[in-house]
C-alpha cells in the first residue's frame, strides 16, 4: 500500500464520473494499492512516505485516436493551400520512410510527449504493418511490436487497433504508396489479428497494452469485408473507424451502396455501443440517429479537423442523440488534452452561435471516460476508490490557470501548466519532462532526425 497526497483534487461529490456535482477538496490523500485507488481522505497531512502532488489534481485524460508516424508532419505542411487530399499525399510519403526501428524510437517519442501533456491512455490506430513493397517483414508484427515497446518505454496503456485497408477507395485497389497498409483481403487480417492478439498477450500485462481493431473507412474497405468483419470479429473486441471525414467519401458511398457510410455499417450490424466511429464530421440527421441509438461512442478530434480543414462535426447533435463523445489528437498538431477540450467547444460556438454548448465538466468527460468503450486498456474515470491511479496535476496559478475556477480548466489550462502525470499509482512525469526518458523535445529532436 502506498499513499499520494493531494495538495487539492477534483472530487465528485455525487458518486459519478468527471463531471456534475464536481468540486474541489484539499489536503487529499489517496491511498493506492495494485494501481489502484483503494482509499481517500480528505483535509488531512500528508504520511512520511506519501508522494506530493501540488496543484489541482484531475484524472488523467485518455487520447482515443492516435497516428504517431503523423507526428512527422507537424509544422510542415502548411505552404500553399490545398485541402485534405493534398495534405494526404504528404503523409503517404512520411510512412514510406517507416521501419520498425524508425517506428520504435519516433512512437516513444511521440507517447512521452503524451504522457507529459496529461495521457495516460491512448488507442493507436495502425495500419502500417508490411515492408513498402507490401511484403511481411521476416520478424512477425514487426511494427506492431515496435508500437508496443514504445509505449511500454513511455509508460503510456496503448490500446493498438490493428486496421483492416484493402482498397484506395470504393472500387479502387491500393495504390503503390499504400501497398504496406493492405492484407490479401478480410479472413488474412482476421487471422493475422489473431496471432497478434496472442503474442501481445503473450508479452505484455493486458492493463499496459491490449490489441483493438480498426476498419479504415468504407473507401478503404469493401462491403464484403465490411459482413466478414461484422460474421467474425469477437464481440468484445473494441472496433474503430475513419466515418464520414469527407464529404467526398459520402459521395463515393452513396453513389456506390445506396446509403451514407453510417447507413453502409448500420446495414451489416456494425453500429454498436463497442464501435468507435472517428471524426464522423459530415453527418445527415439520419446519420447521427443511427449512431445515437446504437450508443456509439464518437471520437471528434477538433485540432486535427481544424488543421485539415474537414469541418466542424454535429458533436452536440450527437450527444444528444445518445453518443458518447471522446476526444482524441489524431494527426498531433497539437497534443494537448486542454486545448482539445475547448477546441470542441469553439467549433459548436462557432457553428452555432451559442455558448455553453458543452458544459466544462462534459469537456472533462469527453477527455477521460468518454473513451472508455473504446480502450481495451483501463481510462481513468473519477478519483474515487476502485479507479485505476491515473493522474495529472494542474498548476492552478500560471499565466493562463491564475483565477480560473479549476472545474472550468478547460477553458485556461494547456499542458504547460501540467506538473506532474502519475499512471499505476507510480510518478511518471514531472514538469514537463519523463521521470525516465526526460524531455520529450529532446526525444523528438532525435527521432525526427530520421526522417525528410
Amino acid at each position: 500500500m502506498s499513499g499520494i497526497w493531494c495538495e487539492s483534487a477534483l472530487l465528485n461529490v455525487d458518486g459519478g464520473s468527471v463531471g456534475g456535482g464536481a468540486a474541489v477538496a484539499t489536503g487529499v490523500r489517496l491511498e493506492v494499492h495494485e494501481g489502484r485507488i483503494s482509499g481517500i481522505s480528505t483535509g488531512v497531512q500528508p504520511e512520511a512516505a506519501d508522494r506530493i502532488l501540488n496543484g489541482v489534481v484531475f484524472p488523467a485524460a485518455a487520447n482515443a485516436h492516435s497516428h504517431a508516424f503523423h507526428r512527422i508532419l507537424r509544422g510542415r505542411t502548411h505552404d500553399g493551400r490545398g485541402d485534405f487530399w493534398v495534405w494526404r499525399e504528404q503523409m503517404y510519403r512520411s510512412a514510406a520512410e517507416l521501419t520498425p526501428e524508425k517506428y520504435e524510437k519516433l512512437a516513444t517519442a511521440v507517447f512521452t510527449e503524451m504522457v507529459v501533456s496529461g495521457f495516460s491512455s491512448v488507442a493507436e490506430f495502425h495500419y502500417v504493418h508490411h515492408q513498402p513493397e507490401g511484403t511481411p517483414y521476416p520478424e512477425p508484427h514487426a511494427m506492431e511490436l515496435a508500437l508496443a515497446r514504445a509505449a511500454v518505454a513511455a509508460g503510456i496503456r496503448l490500446t493498438l487497433l490493428d486496421t483492416l485497408y484493402l482498397a484506395g477507395g470504393i472500387g479502387t485497389p491500393l495504390s503503390p504508396e499504400q501497398a504496406r497498409f493492405g492484407d490479401a483481403d478480410a479472413q488474412a487480417w482476421l487471422d493475422r489479428l489473431a496471432s497478434l492478439r496472442a503474442e501481445v498477450a503473450r508479452t505484455f500485462p493486458p492493463d499496459r497494452v491490449s490489441v483493438g481493431a480498426a476498419l479504415h473507412s468504407v473507401r478503404g474497405v469493401p462491403e464484403e469485408a465490411l459482413k466478414t468483419v461484422a460474421q467474425q470479429l469477437r464481440a468484445d473486441i473494441p472496433l474503430h473507424i475513419h466515418l464520414s471525414e469527407q464529404p467526398a467519401e459520402n459521395e463515393a458511398c452513396l453513389q456506390a451502396y445506396g446509403v451514407t457510410p453510417a447507413g453502409l455499417l448500420a446495414r451489416h450490424g456494425l453500429l454498436s455501443g463497442r464501435l468507435s466511429a472517428v471524426h464522423a464530421t459530415h453527418l445527415t440527421p439520419d446519420d447521427i440517429q443511427l449512431l445515437g441509438d446504437a450508443g456509439s461512442t464518437v471520437v471528434m478530434c477538433p485540432s486535427t479537423e481544424a488543421d485539415l480543414a474537414d469541418g466542424i462535426g454535429p458533436a452536440r447533435a450527437l450527444s444528444d442523440a445518445g453518443s458518447t463523445i471522446a476526444l482524441g489528437t489524431d494527426q498531433h498538431a497539437v497534443i494537448d488534452p486542454w486545448v482539445e477540450m475547448r477546441t470542441l467547444e469553439h467549433g459548436e460556438r462557432l457553428g452555432s452561435g451559442q455558448r455553453g454548448r458543452f458544459s466544462p465538466q462534459e469537456l472533462l468527460r469527453a477527455a477521460t471516460v468518454g473513451a472508455a468503450a473504446s480502450m481495451g486498456t483501463p481510462v481513468a474515470s473519477a478519483l474515487e476508490v476502485g479507479a485505476i491511479c491515473d493522474l495529472m496535476a494542474v498548476a492552478p496559478d500560471s499565466v493562463r490557470t491564475a483565477g480560473s475556477m479549476p472545474q472550468q480548466f478547460a477553458f485556461s489550462a494547456t499542458a504547460s501548466d501540467v506538473t506532474a502525470v502519475v499512471i499505476a499509482g507510480e510518478l511518471v512525469a514531472s514538469n514537463g519532462a519523463h521521470v525516465r526518458l526526460g524531455s520529450p523535445g529532446s526525444l523528438l529532436t532525435e527521432a525526427l532526425k530520421e526522417f525528410s
